[in-house]
């Protein structure tokens, strides 16, 4: 099982930048397709997240929601146990309380959640 630490959150203005972290513990972080979900304010708790981005488990394929391709990129360094999502341009809607999970893919994109959440990290935009 991978724990899940996500960071990087915090209070920006439209058209900024951010760059959130997950840190995974355990030595099997390397086997795993990693993504980003969030879920914005205001939203069913119990409806699933919201799929922002994922990553297999070597790096080399990605997928993204419409609604961030060309401005968020997911990368992720296997050597430091972390997943990356580097937000660009961003926009108030936006806002939301960002998560990483591990996941499973098929044929490159997103198809179900495999493990639990982190704690996920507060981003605001602001217009």
């Amino acid at each position: 099982q991978v724990q899940l630490v996500e960071s990087g959150g915090g209070l920006v203005q439209a058209g900024d930048s951010l760059r959130l972290s997950c840190a995974a513990s355990g030595r099997t972080f390397s086997s795993y397709a990693m993504a980003w979900f969030r879920q914005a304010p205001g939203k069913d708790p119990g409806k699933e997240r919201e799929f922002v981005a994922s990553i297999n488990s070597r790096g080399g394929s990605t997928s993204y929601a419409d609604s961030v391709k060309g401005r968020f990129t997911i990368s992720r360094d296997n050597a430091k146990n972390t997943v990356y999502l580097q937000m660009n341009s961003l926009k108030p809607e936006d806002t939301a309380v960002y998560y990483c999970a591990t996941v499973v893919l098929y044929n490159g994109s997103y198809r179900s959640r495999l493990g639990d959440w982190g704690q996920g990290t507060q981003v605001t935009v602001s217009s």
